[in-house]
């Protein structure tokens, strides 16, 4: 378990990375109140927050970021597992710090995130979506730089305010576009349904009826939230549950391209090669 916390430009800044051959739960506190962004990264570990009794738990985190306001009576959990490791980097300022912040985000947290600026429970959950591929990188340089000292800070501050650039960038677009929080839920509803069914998806078609919506909303609006169109996540998705078969649990590549849905050895093994460079035999 590795937790680095650092103040920078009146935020807090939480790097946490953690694996496990087994399992373990890391548990998470704010001492004080506290508007957060957290940007999930490599891993996908499971995530339960818990507040008044309740648990709001998320299954696939990896390239989520979720924004939240959170006092002291808010615990975050994580499920790390083997297959799960964690990898999270957290944003974080105080209400009262909102007007120092250096480069004009108290105008942006209170266009975007107003319901987090003025809270009205112990936990407010502000919109959540997947990173695009610039934020993606951006976090994993956050946890594989190398540079010690005056460098790394500098690191540090430059690649925060990309990210954040990034992400009110984001939003701004959504809110242009309009995507609502029940649209929003429909979309990643369709992703769960995919996670679950890696082996028989369903038709675009089928999907789109599960979710209440029609199929050319269902594509324009997956690709937007996840940055592929629907069965090209399915197809990555499909190969990386392939790969962890092959690489952690010993499966015989037959056995994983059946667990994953593939009835040709030879689809299967050019589809790996390609998203991985190299052919099952060698992962």
């Amino acid at each position: 378990m590795n937790r680095e916390i650092m103040d920078i430009n009146d935020y807090t800044i939480l790097l946490e990375e953690a694996s496990t051959d087994n399992h373990l739960i890391d548990s998470c506190f704010f001492d004080e109140p506290v508007i957060a962004i957290a940007f999930y990264g490599a891993g996908d570990v499971g995530l339960n927050v818990k507040f008044d009794g309740k648990t709001k738990a998320f299954h696939h985190t990896k390239g989520m970021v979720l924004s939240f306001y959170a006092d002291d009576k808010v615990a975050f959990e994580h499920q790390v597992s083997k297959l799960k490791p964690l990898q999270c980097l957290v944003i974080a300022t105080t209400i009262r710090n909102i007007d120092k912040l250096p480069n004009g985000e108290a105008q942006f947290l209170e266009s975007f995130l107003h319901q987090l600026v003025h809270p009205k429970d112990h936990y407010v959950e502000g919109p959540a979506f997947n990173m695009s591929p610039e934020m993606f990188l951006l976090v994993e340089q956050f946890f594989s730089n190398t540079y010690d000292g005056e460098i790394k800070m500098m690191f540090y501050k430059s690649h925060i305010i990309a990210l954040l650039s990034h992400y009110f960038g984001q939003l701004a677009k959504q809110q242009n576009t309009k995507l609502n929080i029940a649209q929003l839920d429909k979309i990643n509803l369709a992703q769960e349904i995919l996670l679950s069914n890696l082996e028989h998806p369903p038709s675009l078609t089928e999907l789109a009826n599960k979710i209440g919506t029609n199929t050319n909303t269902l594509k324009v609006e997956f690709k937007a939230q996840f940055g592929v169109p629907v069965f090209k996540y399915l197809q990555n998705e499909r190969l990386k549950k392939a790969y962890n078969l092959i690489k952690h649990e010993d499966k015989t590549i037959q056995e994983a391209a059946w667990a994953v849905g593939y009835d040709s050895l030879g689809s299967f093994s050019n589809a790996f090669e390609k998203k991985f460079g190299y052919r099952p035999s060698q992962a």
